[in-house]
């Protein structure tokens, strides 16, 4: 397997600082010295801390792993709710103070920063169209009403997610299966097989 680049190594280090300890929490050299590497070496990748910052949020967008979601060997909602699960074991493993990297920037930054606020802005976006394009699916394999409206459930549904991973960050338990039976499965007025809380 082939090493990890210097620039995979400052990125990887970026992200993790970012998610930890917010944008104005996190100095370059703190996210060169968690790379292992002198801070000047950052300027070699990039021009500026915001732009390693799109870059970062990019990569936490890819790690929500969207792809699954397009796995056909599974009917359209038990992907989805395997989605969540997924995200759900991944907030636990990460630290549930954590939260989701874009919540923690849309609260610290979304205001003060165009240029991070709508690479925000692409990632919950980029997630409500792989969510909604589950749920057309299973409005044509007859698992959701065709009169229910998923491009708006699509919204709905990441919202929910986002304000459980939130409250989570202040109380410090992920309430998996109160998201599931409170939003999930109301708005898709299908039942469901509730999974074990994260």
């Amino acid at each position: 397997m082939p090493r990890p680049s210097l620039k995979e190594n400052v990125v990887a280090a970026a992200l993790g600082q970012f998610h930890r300890r917010g944008y104005n929490g996190s100095g370059v050299k703190d996210i060169t010295d968690a790379a292992g590497l002198p801070k000047g070496s950052f300027y070699n990748y990039f021009s500026s801390k915001e732009e390693m910052a799109v870059e970062a949020l990019q990569r936490y967008g890819a790690g929500r792993e969207l792809g699954r979601l397009k796995d056909p060997s599974l009917p359209p909602l038990e992907r989805l709710r395997a989605h969540f699960v997924f995200l759900g074991e991944d907030v636990v493993r990460v630290g549930v103070e954590c939260g989701c990297m874009f919540g923690n920037f849309a609260a610290e930054i979304a205001g003060q920063n165009p240029v991070l606020r709508d690479a925000v802005a692409t990632g919950f976006a980029r997630w409500v169209d792989a969510v909604a394009d589950v749920l057309h699916e299973a409005v044509a394999a007859g698992e959701v009403g065709a009169d229910r409206d998923v491009d708006l459930i699509a919204r709905t549904v990441v919202r929910g997610w986002e304000g459980t991973v939130m409250h989570a960050k202040v109380t410090g338990e992920l309430r998996s299966d109160e998201f599931f039976a409170g939003v999930f499965e109301p708005l898709l007025g299908a039942p469901a097989t509730r999974p074990d809380a994260a």
